[in-house]
């Protein structure tokens, strides 16, 4: 494992390395030619050499895992990157590599905001912020790609030059995948408090749910909880006794409580958003259109008329981590 003071490939780990909100990487800071970078070391899969234990054949099965990730990354990367048109708001990797057995991932370092939730801020900031947001989203379904672990840790917010709007970054391509190709269930190591029902059955390896069902539409249902989080600062409320995740009262028919102080415009939105049916969902096409409308992001005062708002004690609160993740 890296140590601080260690250097791969030309670049000097300058921070205690850590697993932290990492999934099944070690990360740290490093610099290489005036350059700060961030750098994850992924723990597996590892590249098979001649003297690892196993049999030939074990050996080969695992450096055709090792291919596919390598592809896989590699794919992604290509699709994204931000010399690309448009690529600014996706921070994705400067370099992939194997040292030895190890697979190694860079992306620039990002300088980041650390706020808890955008409740408190002028309309106008909040909306240039998840609008922002949302475009990189859409930035990714316009390469193909599905990012398949959106959550507010993978979510930087810079302020933006000369002004005082807050635009959204979008890093941590780990679990990213073309459209309909996911990688196996056990290699994915998403946070399922904000997966979509499709992707939740999928990494429970239900027999219902192939691949192929895996596309741009989970997205969808999962940027509509980060959004709620983000103008709330806790998830759509559920019954935590009963289902772990909001996917899991989706799927038995348990509608999720959104905050009546959001507007009931939002709110149908975000309902639509995170129907059970991937395509009963709007694109992004279709959020960004309907977000062009400053008024739904306009709170209102209380609950509406015949409504109430969900108990707050059985909401999960969502902090902010910011341990500036990227690529």
């Amino acid at each position: 494992m890296v140590k601080k003071g260690d250097e791969i490939k030309g670049y000097r780990i300058v921070s205690d390395p850590t697993t932290s909100g990492g999934g099944r990487c070690v990360w740290a800071f490093a610099e290489k030619s005036g350059g700060r970078y961030f750098i994850k070391q992924f723990l597996d899969p590892k590249w098979p050499t001649a003297s690892s234990m196993g049999s030939p054949a074990s050996k080969q099965a695992r450096r055709n895992e090792c291919l596919g990730f390598e592809e896989r990354h590699r794919q992604v990367n290509q699709r994204i990157n931000p010399t690309r048109a448009k690529g600014g708001n996706l921070v994705s990797a400067v370099d992939f590599f194997r040292e030895d057995t190890t697979y190694y991932k860079v992306t620039e370092r990002v300088e980041a905001l650390s706020l808890r939730h955008l409740g408190g801020l002028p309309v106008r900031q909040v909306a240039v912020a998840i609008r922002t947001l949302c475009q990189s989203v859409r930035q990714l379904h316009r390469a193909g790609i599905v990012h398949g672990d959106l959550k507010p840790e993978n979510v930087l917010l810079q302020r933006a030059p000369d002004t005082d709007h807050y635009l959204a970054k979008v890093i941590d391509f780990d679990d990213s995948y073309p459209t309909g190709t996911p990688p196996p269930p056990d290699q994915i190591v998403g946070d399922q408090r904000y997966g979509a029902p499709e992707w939740l059955s999928y990494v429970k390896q239900d027999e219902s749910t192939k691949a192929a069902d895996l596309t741009t539409a989970a997205d969808v249902f999962t940027l509509a909880l980060v959004i709620h989080v983000y103008l709330t600062g806790v998830l759509p409320g559920y019954d935590a006794t009963r289902f772990g995740a909001a996917a899991d009262a989706i799927r038995l028919g348990e509608p999720l409580q959104f905050d009546t102080r959001l507007s009931p415009a939002l709110i149908e939105l975000m309902r639509r958003m995170t129907a059970l049916r991937p395509g009963d969902r709007p694109s992004l096409d279709g959020v960004q259109a309907a977000l062009a409308d400053d008024s739904l992001l306009r709170p209102v005062d209380g609950p509406r008329p015949g409504e109430r708002t969900p108990p707050p004690p059985r909401r999960e609160q969502v902090g902010r981590l910011r341990i500036n993740m990227g690529g």
